[in-house]
């Protein structure tokens, strides 16, 4: 084990200087010798192993789980050193690099059906839930807080004022909000503008509340909600 990790260290390090202290006790030097030197301990042999089999995954846990230690210099001294080299993964890490990336890429990939789920798991929940969180008007991201006393409603309104003034929008403009969530952005836009607005979801529980403000509002005419994928909207 001290002659694999041994090797497969001083093949990745080659620029600074860290000395590896296994935990039979063997320690080795990898690196040209240049800048601030740094000293690392693995104290079990589970710690070597789990470095060479998922290094970029490992090493943090094992710093925190503190099998893996500094000895010399600090964490940010050793992680400027493997940060610096050559190759950001280590040469016997890459199949596992590419292998993890077509995993995560086939398991993101935003087809129809899948988005759908995503956002019924995500959003078709109790409305009592996000009102613990969001503010009365349910913006979900990017409250813009004007002063520092402001709340959460008076900067989620603010957000709201600010985008209408920034993209111009007047009674002639049709909108398209794409991801309208409960609805907030679009009734603004449409109360405050007259211009024509149409939001898509593909969340149930937020179309029925959307399009049932609308109603309460006397919007429906110019703020309709659909339950569509933006991909399938036409025009």
């Amino acid at each position: 084990m001290d002659r694999l990790l041994r090797r497969l260290l001083s093949r990745f390090i080659c620029r600074g200087s860290i000395s590896f202290a296994t935990a039979d006790g063997t320690t080795f030097r990898c690196g040209d010798g240049t800048g601030v030197p740094v000293a690392a301990r693995f104290l079990t042999h589970d710690a070597e192993r789990r470095v060479l089999l998922n290094p970029e995954l490992a090493l943090g846990e094992l710093y925190m789980d503190g099998s893996f230690v500094i000895e010399q210099g600090s964490v940010a001294d050793f992680l400027a050193i493997v940060m610096s080299q050559p190759a950001a993964v280590p040469d016997w890490a890459k199949p596992q690099w590419w292998l993890r990336y077509l995993v995560r890429h086939l398991g993101q990939l935003n087809i129809r059906g899948r988005s759908r789920q995503n956002v019924a798991h995500h959003y078709d929940l109790d409305g009592r839930l996000y009102a613990l969180f969001l503010d009365t008007d349910r913006q979900y991201s990017c409250a813009y807080f004007e002063t520092p006393d402001a709340t959460l409603d008076d900067a989620q309104l603010a957000k709201k004022r600010h985008l209408a003034a920034k993209l111009l929008i007047d009674r002639n403009d049709r909108i398209l909000d794409i991801g309208c969530g409960w609805g907030g952005l679009g009734l603004y836009l449409a109360a405050m503008t007259g211009a024509d607005v149409t939001g898509v979801t593909l969340s149930n529980e937020q179309l029925q509340v959307a399009n049932a403000r609308a109603a309460e509002r006397n919007l429906s005419g110019s703020a309709r909600f659909l339950l569509q994928d933006y991909r399938d909207v036409p025009g």
